[in-house]
């Protein structure tokens, strides 16, 4: 089916009635248009327009209101009109900036942070997925003597941080750490989680008393960082925001769509679904089953270090959702999420 083409009054039509619904959370009459939009036509000229929208199937009235909402279609026909790029607000930008000025240097902790931020600024709920453990590499392997135990601590070179606590060996002399995690480093720096694991169990086999304890607790703290729970492992925040919107959902809806973000497995495989391109992606309502079934839409872009794409972040809320602010949102700080990426990374 070939999507009509609609003509420069009709959109600017369709984006008043959207902007306005977002807004108030009531059915938009013609009346309100005139007052508001600034179109300088008639209110019955409106009228006429907005009946044309709702052949085309862009806006639909609920019961018998006389007022208009926008359907899926109009939601979508909005986003594909918006103007390239888009503009953050300027409480948006100080915000952003600010915390990407003090974030730690632990992707994990930021994209956790990154989350809030996002529920921050655009009033919705914040998602991130995180790199997968698996796929990150060894950056750094230390051995802290702490009294009678040993911290082993495994940094991955995208940001991702394991520690795992073991007793330290009865046989370790004064200097033997030191030479350990020199040697650790030289043979499993750079390797894949994976492929440091299974050389961490190879070199146990063959090492001493002291040295074979430390291996294994460093090949234990490695099958941590790769393990299936993780696999779909996803950060929520500002949940909370979502039962503000009342005006736009159904309790019964919000309901559904909270035991949803309990459910990492689904949410993440959602975002990997919807996540289409190097920029935002925006998905609404029946565009996907989920979103669907929720009334929900989702706004998400990948983040990257250099040419490796890394994890997702996104914002969910309802389809009437303030979409030109959440993708700008979305975008400005994907782009900061692969600055940080790309410099742990270098």
């Amino acid at each position: 089916m070939v999507e009509p083409e609609l003509g420069p009054r009709k959109l600017a039509v369709l984006r008043a009635v959207v902007e306005e619904y977002v807004r108030s959370g009531e059915p938009v009459g013609s009346e309100t248009i005139a007052e508001r939009s600034g179109l300088g036509v008639s209110a019955a000229t409106i009228r006429n327009e907005m009946a044309a929208l709702e052949e085309l199937g862009y806006l639909t009235h609920p019961h018998t209101s006389a007022g208009r909402i926008p359907t899926d279609a109009g939601y979508r026909k909005y986003v594909d009109t918006l103007p390239p790029g888009g503009r953050l607000r300027e409480q948006q930008r100080r915000a952003i900036a600010g915390f990407f000025a003090e974030a730690v240097l632990d992707l994990e902790e930021v994209l956790r942070g990154t989350t809030r931020l996002l529920s921050r600024v655009t009033q919705y709920a914040g998602l991130a997925v995180p790199p997968a453990t698996g796929e990150d590499t060894v950056a750094r392997v230390e051995l802290i003597e702490l009294g009678h135990v040993v911290m082993v601590l495994i940094v991955g070179q995208h940001g991702g941080v394991e520690k795992l606590i073991i007793e330290r060996p009865g046989d370790l002399r004064e200097g033997d750490l030191e030479a350990f995690e020199r040697r650790f480093q030289e043979a499993l720096g750079g390797k894949s989680v994976p492929a440091a694991q299974a050389a961490a169990l190879r070199m146990a086999g063959q090492a001493p008393s002291a040295e074979r304890e430390l291996l294994l607790g460093v090949s234990d703290a490695l099958a941590r960082m790769q393990d299936e729970t993780r696999a779909y492992h996803i950060v929520v925040g500002g949940v909370a925001n979502l039962a503000e919107e009342v005006a736009h959902w159904r309790r019964e809806t919000v309901r559904r769509l909270f035991e949803a973000l309990e459910r990492e497995t689904e949410l993440a495989r959602l975002l990997r679904d919807v996540t289409v391109s190097d920029d935002v992606s925006v998905t609404i309502g029946a565009e996907h089953p989920t979103t669907g079934e929720w009334g929900a839409s989702l706004v998400s872009a990948p983040f990257r270090a250099g040419d490796t794409a890394l994890g997702t972040i996104g914002v969910v809320g309802p389809t009437a959702m303030d979409y030109l602010s959440v993708v700008a949102s979305v975008r400005a700080v994907a782009r900061r999420l692969t600055e940080i990426a790309t410099a742990l990374g270098g």
